[in-house]
């Protein structure tokens, strides 16, 4: 593995349709790469040029070129690139290997499998708040609809949870009867947004409600939240919730 540091950059310069031993040369040099554990390398192509024949290649819409040139690359220690050259040279063919002195600022490293951590807002308990925003599903903030916005605001803000209902029948201050029916979908039906978490929250969350929505109503009232589980990313709903074959999913509540 890498290590921050003199090292050394290898680039070579194949073409798309050079073959060794009936294989691409680009497939064979990764195979070999990688099989002699070089720390990783990437192949890129190009859409234009030249080589030593001075053959102008590119690649069109209509017509995708097999000789476009194409880059391996990849970084490694002084000693593994010492060890591995007398191959590449004879991999390479036709092509061209450039050897460059470079630094390794930050090595890669390996992705590792972590717990998942629950959110600080997942511990709340007792005493809550539930905000309850009602609003018409025509309503709408910069160009998308408002509780679709809402939600992605409540999101950003790190509530807990929200869940969006929508009203079969009702109406608001104008008076205005909204129904949906079964052939007939209004586009101005009542919407309501549900979300639960602590007071303090949903009050610093407030100003951000009160510019947003510019005709509704919002309320909040006291809950007390007497369970509150969540499906932990990573886990299957059975090894979750094993006694609960309905559980909400992750964020959703039910109040």
């Amino acid at each position: 593995m890498l290590k921050a540091g003199k090292a050394l950059k290898v680039s070579i310069y194949v073409s798309e349709g050079a073959k060794h031993r009936g294989v691409p040369v680009y497939s064979s040099i990764l195979d070999f790469l990688f099989y002699r554990g070089v720390s990783g390398a990437t192949v890129v192509k190009g859409v234009a040029g030249f080589g030593a024949d001075h053959h102008m290649h590119s690649a069109s819409i209509v017509e995708i070129s097999d000789h476009m040139p194409l880059k391996i690359e990849f970084i490694e220690t002084p000693e593994k690139v010492n060890e591995i050259l007398g191959k590449l040279e004879d991999l390479a063919g036709t092509g061209m290997i450039e050897v460059q002195e470079t630094t390794v600022a930050k090595p890669a490293q390996l992705t590792k499998a972590r717990k998942p951590t629950p959110p600080e807002h997942l511990k709340i308990e007792g005493k809550a708040k539930m905000m309850r925003i009602y609003i018409g599903e025509a309503d709408r903030w910069r160009d998308k609809p408002l509780h679709t916005a809402l939600v992605e605001a409540m999101r950003a803000n790190d509530i807990a949870g929200v869940t969006v209902y929508r009203g079969i029948l009702g109406y608001g201050a104008h008076r205005r009867l909204h129904k949906d029916r079964a052939l007939h979908l209004s586009h101005d039906c009542s919407i309501m947004l549900s979300a639960i978490d602590s007071e303090e929250k949903l009050q610093a969350f407030m100003p951000i409600v009160e510019q947003m929505v510019e005709e509704g109503l919002i309320v909040l009232s006291n809950v007390d939240i007497i369970k509150y589980a969540y499906r932990a990313e990573g886990l299957d709903q059975a090894e979750a919730f094993p006694s609960s074959p309905h559980a909400p999913t992750q964020g959703e509540q039910r109040p």
